[in-house]
């Protein structure tokens, strides 16, 4: 295989592709389109024209975000070749589509996935040399779409690329946020929010689809009337409507024809401009209607702190929901006269509770607009929804007040009332005389305000119910829904989550993956994950070692250079890199690995010729605006690393940096870069993680508590090349139950009370008295997540890592046979095992023509808006 160089100026090789067209026996003479082709000459020629007839430039005007933008179209073009096909391709079939439902889709750059998905690197790269321009810089301009916010966005994307790499036809659901998740600007150590104004310049991937609109009510009032042959009906008189309109980014897979479509919403008025208010004089009246409506994708998550804030969320989660369902009748009755096939050619799953409002929507939809009967309705929504929970905390399990549901969709309330009635009624056959049973599995929540609770409704609404990892299933069905689990045991499933590997090795560390490709001999591992296995017999070979040490250690340089440019902090590529990067939430605990930090310190100042191997702790993440204790916990890390990095008994032996704006292109440097991973959440509380996936598969080593896929990642990799501290799930709802003083742990330990008392000190904090209290009170009179408990354990823990560091070739080792050990941790399992077992799916496989058809409008052309 040829080397050549990716975005990072790092290796990495060509990769086979089967999707170049054969010629047709019908054509008797194939001529390459600029449109379609492959070859390095075709694609300058339709580079050039991009730019003049696209962007309106030529060499003398173009700037490098023109080029950027001419390339990209060059490559859109021909994954639109590969997208009608497959549309064609499914509509003939009559396939069964997977509809992946989600608020969050964190796709990251797509210039670089796409080109390698395709196979095209290796001409792109040569057609920009020759006409002197530099692809990684090319790409380097990309803008990332701030479409999530952490790992349930990114899943969401990885399992994209899996649906379209093992050819199965699917579509992900979601809005088109305009700012996206905000920027992160750290001033004075505090977090600020801006927007993430991602659209400023355009998105070259996407394309509009306005003739697909869809009409969204909100509010109003219902009515009740009997039709024509006597039956009762509802109709939903609305005070609002908004538009949706769809934009449609291509989704390919890796080495395959088949491309599949992200669907994304954006909210627009019913009526933008109200020109008889503006001649009247009130221009902002005017507009009034157009602002209120598109507020609803302005942004991710809005702050929920207000009454406006819910509503508005609310508003989004259904705006959503209401379009894909309409969207998904659409397409279905293209091929259908009837809804009597609509399980068997629709599986449509809900990625946590956000999408759940669809259970109410599709009934309303069935009932309302189609006039079925409500049984048929019922079963119907049953067999197409399956909902995957993804998370055991009770805050995040959405709950919507009564009072607003019915002030925003009076219609939905009243079918969740019935789903509701219908519901207990079994509960009651089933457990007569329960009434504790019927108020805990009840769709609505008594007290005040009275609530509905999401995820009740769905997983009453769906066939399966499925949890991310094998530890947070079980916990879901002996705590979390333990009601629901005695009622309907074969409803629960588990699918613990993967990451795809072109993406987050192929991508992002080209060096490894020339490296395990030259040692196995292929390049199968990249679609066959368990084929790393093949490097095991390698983990202790010295050549193999020194090889795999080099990359490592040009990916911390990498890392190194970044923070020095971006954070003006000077770290050695040598220290042990010690890397936390995630959300920044209570439960993942980023504040136990700063009291650890400060032990170390305290040491240093104690002892200043101690004997320490040197750290760089770099930490990463956002804080949700109105979280409070998370962003404080942003200020601390900020705070110990001013003190730190600037004392000279500490010696540079210790520095702690803090990564602004972490996104999924900051990702692709910092987990080939990470020696030690942090996965440190209680246990019990982490669903399953996916950064612990990504910097495993990148030759990191774990140190973490029995949590989420840790435990599973453990299993595999093997307890001794995996760092385990803490107290178990169990053991943590045991000391609950017993009552947990968190202030025993603190005076009965003398390190962690004098860590504890820098703080009350206000020494990291000197010209601001007392900024620290609300972390110190949460610690000692409550402790939540209980860190004391697990603080000498995780000090203990991260000792013997950095004994563990200090030989190199055992260090080296046990990396090896991580990596090796990942195949588990594929989305490609993940999602074969969905197809299999909740969506019964099959791929479909997509051939290309090698000759562009005579154009004839037919039912079957049109199917390329799916």
């Amino acid at each position: 295989m040829n080397n050549s160089a990716t975005p990072n100026g790092t290796p990495v090789d060509s990769v086979s592709h089967t999707n170049s067209p054969a010629k047709d026996k019908h054509c008797d003479l194939y001529i390459e389109s600029d449109r379609t082709g492959m070859t390095v000459e075709t694609l300058k020629r339709a580079f050039v024209d991009n730019l003049h007839y696209i962007q309106g430039k030529d060499a003398m005007f173009a700037t490098p975000y023109d080029y950027f933008m001419a390339l990209a179209y060059t490559v859109r073009d021909r994954l639109l070749h590969r997208r009608i096909k497959t549309a064609q391709t499914y509509f003939e079939q009559d396939a069964k589509v997977v509809y992946y439902l989600s608020a969050e889709f964190l796709i990251g750059r797509l210039l670089l996935n796409n080109l390698i998905n395709v196979g095209l690197y290796e001409q792109t790269q040569q057609a920009m040399a020759d006409f002197g321009l530099d692809l990684n810089e090319l790409m380097e301009g990309e803008p990332e779409p701030g479409l999530g916010n952490g790992g349930l966005g990114r899943l969401a994307a990885c399992f994209l690329d899996s649906l379209a790499t093992l050819e199965i036809p699917a579509v992900g659901y979601g809005i088109r946020y305009e700012f996206g998740i905000f920027e992160q600007i750290i001033t004075n150590g505090w977090q600020h929010e801006v927007p993430d104004n991602w659209l400023r310049f355009g998105n070259p991937w996407e394309i509009a689809r306005p003739d697909y609109n869809v009409e969204v009510k909100f509010g109003g009032h219902t009515e009740a009337y009997t039709d024509a042959q006597g039956h009762y009906r509802v109709r939903w008189v609305p005070s609002t409507t908004v538009f949706g309109t769809p934009y449609d980014t291509p989704i390919p897979g890796y080495g395959k024809n088949t491309v599949n479509t992200l669907r994304l919403w954006s909210a627009r008025a019913a009526q933008d401009f109200n020109l008889q208010v503006f001649n009247a004089g009130d221009y902002t009246q005017a507009v009034s209607e157009k602002t209120f409506s598109e507020n609803i994708s302005k942004v991710l998550y809005p702050n929920d702190n207000t009454p406006q804030g819910k509503e508005l969320r609310l508003r989004q989660q259904y705006f959503f929901v209401s379009c894909s369902l309409q969207d998904i009748i659409r397409l279905y009755l293209r091929r259908h006269t009837s809804f009597d096939a609509f399980p068997d050619k629709v599986a449509i799953q809900l990625n946590d509770t956000h999408p759940a409002i669809g259970v109410a929507e599709l009934m309303r939809l069935l009932v309302d607009e189609y006039q079925l009967p409500w049984e048929k309705a019922w079963d119907i929504t049953q067999r197409t929804f399956a909902y995957t929970n993804h998370t055991l905390l009770a805050e995040a399990l959405e709950r919507w007040s009564v009072e607003l549901f019915g002030q925003l969709l009076p219609r939905h309330l009243e079918i969740i009332y019935e789903i509701n009635y219908r519901f207990l009624n079994e509960v009651r056959l089933r457990y007569p005389g329960n009434t504790a049973r019927l108020a805990r599995m009840s769709l609505i929540e008594e007290g005040y305000p009275k609530q509905v609770r999401m995820a009740h409704l769905a997983c009453v609404g769906s066939h399966t119910v499925n949890g991310v990892a094998e530890l947070h299933t079980e916990l879901i069905k002996q705590e979390l829904m333990r009601d629901f689990h005695e009622m309907y045991p074969n409803k629960f499933q588990n699918k613990t989550n993967g990451i795809t590997p072109r993406r987050w090795l192929l991508m992002s560390n080209p060096r490894l993956a020339s490296l395990i490709t030259e040692t196995l001999k292929s390049d199968r591992w990249i679609t066959h994950l368990e084929d790393l296995r093949g490097l095991e017999p390698y983990a202790t070979d010295p050549a193999f070692q020194a090889k795999w040490q080099q990359i490592k250690q040009a990916n911390k340089e990498r890392l190194a250079e970044y923070i020095w440019r971006n954070n003006q902090i000077e770290v050695d590529p040598y220290s042990l890199f010690d890397i936390q990067v995630k959300r920044i939430h209570e439960y993942k605990r980023q504040h136990l690995a700063v009291l650890h930090i400060i032990t170390l310190y305290e040491q240093l100042k104690a002892n200043p010729h101690m004997d320490i191997q040197p750290r760089t702790f770099i930490f990463g993440g956002k804080a949700a605006p109105g979280y409070f204790m998370a962003k404080m916990i942003i200020k601390l890390i900020n705070s110990v690393a001013d003190m730190v990095n600037h004392d000279s008994d500490v010696n540079g032996r210790l520095k702690v940096v803090f990564l602004s704006n972490y996104s999924v292109s900051l990702g692709e440097i910092v987990y080939p870069a990470a020696d030690l991973s942090e996965q440190i959440s209680t246990a019990g509380k982490e669903a399953s993680g996916t950064g612990n996936m990504k910097f495993a598969l990148n030759g990191a080593l774990t140190i973490g508590t029995l949590d989420g896929a840790n435990v599973e990642i453990r299993q595999e990799v093997g307890a001794e090349n995996f760092f385990l501290f803490g107290l178990t799930a169990q053991e943590v709802m045991s000391l609950k139950a017993e009552g947990y003083n968190p202030r025993e742990y603190y005076n009965s330990n003398p390190m962690l009370k004098k860590v504890i008392d820098s703080l009350i000190s206000n020494y990291f904090n000197p010209r601001e008295p007392g900024l620290f209290e609300p972390i110190v009170n949460s610690l000692l009179n409550e402790d939540q997540y209980m860190l004391l408990a697990d603080y000498q354990s995780y000090v203990d823990c991260q000792q013997r890592a950095a004994q563990a560091f200090r030989n190199k070739a055992h260090w080296t080792q046990m990396s090896i046979l991580n990596v090796a050990r990942m195949g588990k941790f594929s989305s490609d399992r993940t999602i074969a095992e969905y197809c299999k077992d909740i969506w019964h799916v099959k791929p479909v496989p997509v051939s290309l023509d090698t000759c562009r058809p005579a154009f004839r409008p037919s039912r079957a052309s049109q199917a390329s808006s799916l």
